[in-house]
């Protein structure tokens, strides 16, 4: 004999009932006083929830600058009129430095950047780059050898493998692989200043306008789109396997094409230790101006070293920054960073401003 099951039935809550409910306890509400806002809440409709229902668009509509390359140091110049005719023609930003940083990698009388970068102090000359486009795809190489390009095999980097950095050998590997020439990247007067230097083998960089270590360029096309990329041989004489900020994203690039570019030159040590261009894109989009916020991420840096007791008298960090209005911003530690500024109507090399004598 069948036994009879005693077992309540569930009751669905159904879309009906939950919004007699909801009415039920807005009513409730209005009667005691208290706001809306709490039974918004309950109810997972929010004014923006509500908006999108209707179609309404609660976000206005970025004001956009026009095209437009800025480039860390005097050799900026030089690369920004290499970039300048993809931005003329209608092309990407992401293109435009891909080609104004070959221009200076390919440059053997720049001791810094790409084929004739000075060499570690066992000879070596091993380069860093990274490259960040509009929607946040990023590549990076570092310590890799034999390449004059690392700007490019960065983008391959990015566009071609699931991961977004390679290092030494394999970053190499990869660079032949797709095609890339290999290369003695040790040129004559390269060789001849290390070989002065290991008569003392003193470790003392400075860096500055003297012997500045990276190009950082970011640029906007016509279309509002952001896109940025570095590329560097570092320290001259740095120990073999030394990584500076440039070719980390966050610390020597960070693009977020809502808020603005950023990229950083100087002691890479120092900008990693406050992640410099991602705290720069941060300051911008908490309501800084450009200007604003490569001040606050000196200051940051200088307040490290006030923190640590350490000696600032031989650094130089620098920020250039721009938003998709077209605003620049660009600061340094002490006096002698330079940058390049390129638009329709302006091609000029500038002196940034500075926090301390």
């Amino acid at each position: 004999m069948a036994t009879k099951n005693n077992t309540p039935k569930k009751q669905h809550f159904s879309m009906n009932n939950r919004r007699k409910f909801i009415k039920q306890l807005s009513g409730l509400a209005a009667l005691v006083g208290l706001p809306s806002a709490g039974f918004a809440a309950i109810s997972g409709l929010t004014q923006g929830d509500k908006d999108k229902k209707k179609g309404n668009k609660t976000a206005p509509k970025r004001k956009l600058g026009a095209p437009m390359i800025v480039t860390t140091w005097n050799f900026g110049l030089q690369a920004n009129e290499a970039a300048w005719p993809t931005l003329q023609q209608g092309g990407k930003a992401l293109d435009a430095i891909e080609q104004g940083i070959r221009q200076c990698e390919n440059d053997p009388t720049e001791r810094s950047v790409g084929y004739g970068g000075r060499p570690d102090r066992d000879g070596h000359v091993t380069l860093d780059a990274c490259i960040m486009d509009e929607k946040g795809n990023i590549g990076s190489v570092v310590c890799m050898e034999h390449i004059a390009n690392p700007i490019s095999v960065a983008r391959a980097v990015m566009e071609k493998t699931p991961h977004v950095m390679l290092a030494g050998e394999g970053a190499t590997q990869f660079a032949v692989e797709q095609g890339f020439e290999k290369v003695n990247l040790l040129v004559p007067d390269s060789e001849r200043e290390w070989k002065e230097w290991l008569k003392k083998a003193e470790y003392t960089p400075v860096i500055n306008i003297e012997n500045h270590d990276t190009i950082g360029m970011i640029a906007m096309d016509g279309k509002g789109d952001l896109s940025g990329g570095c590329s560097t041989s570092g320290m001259a004489f740095k120990m073999h396997g030394r990584i500076g900020d440039s070719p980390i994203i966050g610390a020597g690039l960070y693009v977020d094409n809502e808020v603005g570019a950023v990229t950083a030159t100087g002691q890479g040590e120092e900008v990693i230790r406050v992640v410099g261009s991602f705290r720069v894109v941060e300051e911008m989009r908490h309501g800084a101006s450009p200007q604003e916020a490569c001040e606050q991420a000196v200051k940051a840096i200088r307040d490290k070293f006030v923190l640590r007791g350490k000696d600032w008298s031989n650094t130089q960090i620098g920020f250039i920054a721009i938003n998709p209005q077209g605003d620049i911003g660009a600061y340094a530690l002490r006096p002698g960073f330079t940058y390049a500024v390129k638009t329709g109507d302006v091609a000029e090399v500038r002196k940034a401003s500075y926090l301390l004598d």
